[in-house]
């Protein structure tokens, strides 16, 4: 199983320290570490990407669906008439 099968099976931390990593070796490892980041880097940016979509959508649904109905508008008009009545 190669390292790109295994990104779906990793946690948050663990996906962004490959990222981290990647990172560092696409600009200080040997030309093998190199070609091996940089066709490791768009497999690990796609997957965080992913994940932070879902979580933003997560996020929005849990908000909406907590938010409360707002209060039906009463006219000043009407209120104050309201007052003077009662």
């Amino acid at each position: 199983m190669s390292l790109i099968d295994k990104i779906p099976l990793l946690n948050d931390a663990a996906l962004k320290n490959l990222l981290d990593n990647a990172r560092r070796l696409s600009s200080s490892g040997s030309p093998k570490q190199q070609e091996d980041a940089a066709e490791l880097l768009p497999a690990v940016e796609a997957a965080i990407a992913s994940r932070r979509t879902v979580k933003l959508e997560a996020a929005a649904e849990k908000r909406s669906a907590n938010k409360k109905p707002a209060a039906p508008k009463v006219a000043k008009v009407a209120k104050a008439k309201a007052t003077v009545v009662a």
